[in-house]
């Protein structure tokens, strides 16, 4: 159960990562509209897959809310049978979905500013069906519950990746059967569906038609900034209140550090920024000095960070939780540094002699949470 809390808290930290760095959407950003059309056939139950397709026609408006989750309202229609079934109207069906929708590639890939040209999706969610017929005496009246699992297999194109082409196999369950049938997921209440869709993404309001990575500020400026007013404003309450000029000016004194803060907070960040201790961390599994996969976001932004800023050299300190022999864990903590300096070095094709590792050994120190002190963190050494 330790084990488990670990690995999810490991997963969240990089999903708060990866989240961290999307500019705040708007509320009429990152909707998409689209069209699709396939075939659909029962899952079982028939005796050709060829002769029993029934065509369909949809449109889909959906909403990313972030690169990985969003909602969709999708409706498609059904057509005569390949067989010759039909229900005596033009169209034979029709079922309305509200779908949830998860980027398996961002999420466990990362976003990188902009959607890759190939990725996976997961599509589910509720729906309504309703059969169109003339011949109510024969087919009667039949409104369903309904439910869609697929994938989408999409491929994002042109510069600014605002068209996307996808190909979707899903299952469509008619839950209640008829309509009057008790709720279920049930194969044989099944259609298998083959859609090819078209999307187009609005433009949003940071210019571009998906998500774009927000810029940070100098925070350690601002952080000094906010100690050095608040240590003014503890100052001013010890003073005698009787000594007026002396309080007049340290009022002037904050009211020109507040600006300056304001100034601060509203100005672009400097892009040869540096500074010593650097955020991302390294999580690792009890015992372990592999790198998980999940963790390969905050080692991009270190490698990220290098290539910017390219005289910056960073020593990377491997630590151990309390568990277990001080020699073993001196040993895990070193293994630990150089694996994360490997990562970056071979994957990142970041140069080696701007690296240097050191083993930490154990420690309670970092988190309270005993299992978070198993990491790799970062420091900027450039000056030193």
């Amino acid at each position: 159960m330790k084990k488990l809390a670990t690995l999810f808290a490991a997963a969240m930290l990089t999903v708060s990562v990866s989240a961290q760095t999307v500019q705040e959407s708007k509320t009429f950003d990152n909707v998409y509209l689209g069209i699709n059309a396939g075939l659909a056939t029962k899952t079982t139950d028939h005796a050709s897959w060829a002769k029993d397709l029934t065509p369909n026609f949809g449109v889909r408006l959906g909403r990313n809310f972030t690169p990985v989750w969003g909602l969709a309202v999708e409706s498609n229609i059904y057509f005569k049978t390949t067989n010759g079934f039909t229900t005596g109207t033009f169209v034979n069906f029709m079922n309305t979905s509200l779908l949830g929708t998860t980027n398996f590639s961002n999420w466990f890939g990362g976003y990188k500013g902009e959607p890759r040209a190939f990725e996976v999706s997961a599509v589910y969610g509720l729906g309504w069906g309703h059969m169109f017929t003339n011949n109510r005496e024969e087919f009667g009246k039949m409104n369903n519950l309904t439910s869609k699992i697929g994938l989408d297999f999409a491929f994002n194109l042109g510069q600014q990746k605002a068209w996307q082409i996808y190909v979707e196999p899903s299952l469509n369950y008619a839950l209640n059967g008829d309509g009057y049938q008790g709720v279920q997921y049930n194969i044989d209440r099944s259609a298998f569906q083959l859609n090819v869709g078209l999307v187009y993404k609005f433009k949003n309001s940071n210019g571009t038609h998906n998500f774009a990575i927000a810029t940070g500020r100098d925070q350690s400026e601002i952080d000094a900034l906010n100690a050095k007013i608040n240590s003014l404003r503890s100052d001013l309450n010890d003073q005698d209140a009787k000594n007026k000029q002396t309080i007049a000016d340290k009022d002037k004194q904050i009211s020109d550090l507040q600006k300056a803060l304001d100034d601060c907070q509203n100005k672009p960040a400097p892009k040869a920024a540096t500074v010593t201790n650097l955020q991302p961390t390294v999580i690792f599994g009890q015992g372990k000095s592999s790198v998980d996969a999940a963790q390969y976001a905050p080692i991009e932004l270190i490698a990220n960070y290098m290539k910017n800023h390219k005289d910056a050299k960073v020593e990377i300190k491997g630590y151990a939780s309390p568990e277990g022999s001080k020699e073993i864990n001196e040993k895990l903590s070193v293994a630990r540094a150089e694996a994360v300096k490997n990562i970056l070095v071979k994957r990142y094709k970041i140069s080696a002699d701007r690296l240097t590792t050191k083993g930490m050994g154990a420690t309670d120190k970092l988190f309270e949470q005993v299992e978070f002190n198993r990491v790799a963190t970062f420091n900027d050494v450039t000056k030193d």
